[in-house]
């Protein structure tokens, strides 16, 4: 009844009994004479480029520290003086004359979400004087906030932020004139918050751009995009997110010269591209010590030789609670020091919150730096054979998902049942939470240890009853280990038990160094 034979193009009848009737068939979905839209993307003039950003316009600025930070687009910017009271959205406020930091130095922003702000002195000054507002937001809270609304979704639930200041809006979003001592002007915004499965979760409502600023590695003329290394962080749900995305490219490249399988933008979220010219700077060009370095002797007070040591003692201690092939997440500060004194037979992958899977050691030379290449403490790294690179939301995603096996970080206090406070102090410090709330968000599947100094500079515990600071987390530590001692915490009861003391130290001195009862195991060992 029907003949099938087909040919690229050819007619094929259909046999009724009454009618022939021939259909048209195709190898290919649409017709193969159609030529390719060639209709190009890329602005000669970057000033032309963003000469319809807006007073009032909600700015999303990529970057993470100053890798893939879009400066030849905000260089453009601050010149355009008449447009002010811009909304930035960024991880960071910026750095200097970079990043965000170009457009507080021209007065051109009025309010900022942010993860972590705190790396900007001239910021953190403005807002505790009340004059520039912050909604300060976990750093994976913020990047799933920007990929919703990307998605067209208006909010979501995460257990981020769960029973803290996030939750309650304890965080002012803006402190009257003359600061902290003159009360609060705007107050943080409260969450909903539900229960799923016996856990707390918060609502977080979607962030919606109006312009995205992008800086990409490869861009083609019809605007796929192509990352390089942790240039990639926050730009590509920016760039899905706003009205009108800007990318500026450190190459500009021929239709059809990009494979497929690279792009991490499609052309269909970019509007313009216009070449990069700023240069890119690194914020810690941190180099691994030579071996003749350590024959070398200390410029360090006695005293700063001191606590040295005791860190390295700590970050020692904290290794031998990583097994070999785990994955881990370290905070900045002292957990960096910890892969230095891995068992001999133990190797790990380290994870950075930035988009690392594989995070390998300092480069060893000034050649070997790349500025697209850095951890979350926004210092110089480089890459283990077998490492994986992508954007912030995989990263945040593997994170809260509990796929990472240990996570260490410091903290400022931490108490008897495991909460744990570390991004700011009332009226004098907003570093910012970064990514700590997320990173203690699943601590039935991910495991998190403290490390940090018994007690404070003026000598007053950090191990306390219950925290005085906001918290990061509530019961999420599992353990905690200090140049002191090391204690297991007992989430669910809200119990301390200390189960070794390090090498010199008595229980007398651990009891009165800590400010929270606590057990003794029976067995208790030093080190």
């Amino acid at each position: 009844m029907l003949a099938t034979c087909v040919s690229r193009a050819t007619l094929v009848p259909v046999f009724k009994p009454r009618a022939t009737v021939f259909l048209r068939a195709r190898w290919y979905s649409t017709p193969t004479e159609l030529p390719l839209p060639n209709k190009s993307k890329v602005w000669k003039s970057v000033d032309e480029a963003v000469k319809d950003v807006k007073s009032g316009d909600v700015l999303l600025c990529g970057g993470f520290g100053l890798a893939g930070v879009p400066d030849t687009l905000l260089s453009a910017l601050v010149k355009r003086k008449d447009v002010t009271k811009l909304t930035g959205v960024s991880n960071n406020a910026g750095a200097g004359d970079s990043g965000l930091g170009k457009l507080f130095n021209s007065k051109q922003i009025d309010k900022v979400v942010a993860s972590y702000p705190g790396g900007n002195k001239a910021f953190e000054a403005l807002y505790l004087k009340g004059e520039v507002s912050l909604e300060l937001c976990p750093q994976g809270t913020l990047v799933e906030r920007l990929r919703a609304h990307a998605a067209g979704i208006p909010a979501f639930f995460t257990p981020t932020g769960a029973s803290t200041a996030v939750e309650d809006g304890a965080i002012p979003t803006r402190y009257n004139e003359g600061g902290f001592a003159n009360g609060v002007k705007i107050p943080g915004i409260k969450k909903e918050s539900r229960e799923f499965g016996g856990r707390k979760y918060i609502m977080e409502p979607a962030i919606a751009g109006d312009v995205a600023f992008v800086h990409a590695w490869k861009v083609d003329e019809v605007g796929n995009c192509v990352f390089r290394y942790a240039q990639q962080n926050f730009g590509a749900v920016m760039a899905k997110n706003a009205k009108l995305t800007i990318v500026e490219a450190d190459e500009i490249v021929p239709v059809g010269s990009l494979s497929p399988n690279a792009i991490h933008i499609p052309g269909i979220y970019v509007d313009r591209i216009v070449q990069s010219t700023e240069p890119k700077r690194i914020e810690y060009t941190t180099l691994a010590p030579s071996p003749s370095s350590s024959a070398e002797p200390s410029t360090l007070t006695p005293e700063k030789e001191h606590a040295q040591k005791m860190r390295h003692r700590t970050a020692k201690r904290a290794a031998k609670e990583l097994k070999d092939g785990y994955y881990v997440n370290l905070g900045i500060g002292m957990p960096t020091l910890v892969p230095g004194y891995l068992e001999p037979g133990v190797s790990v992958w380290l994870q950075s919150e930035n988009g690392i899977l594989g995070m390998g050691p300092y480069p060893s030379t000034k050649e070997e730096v790349d500025p697209d290449l850095i951890n979350a403490g926004k210092e110089t790294v480089t890459l283990l054979p077998g490492a994986s690179i992508f954007d912030s939301s995989e990263s945040f995603a593997m994170i809260r998902g509990g796929h990472v096996d240990v996570s260490i970080l410091g903290a400022m206090q931490v108490s008897q049942a495991g909460d744990i406070a570390n991004f700011m102090i009332p009226g004098k410090l907003v570093k910012g939470i970064g990514g700590a709330m997320d990173l203690v968000s699943n601590p039935d599947k991910t495991k998190v240890i403290v490390v940090m100094e018994h007690c404070a500079k003026d000598g007053t515990p950090k191990i306390l009853k219950k925290c005085s600071l906001p918290l990061t987390g509530a019961r999420t530590v599992s353990q905690i280990i200090t140049e002191l001692a090391v204690f297991d915490v007992d989430r669910k009861n809200g119990h301390l038990e200390l189960v070794e003391l390090q090498e010199g130290v008595t229980l007398e001195e651990v009891k009165a160094k800590t400010g929270c009862d606590f057990k003794v195991r029976r067995d208790l060992s030093k080190l």
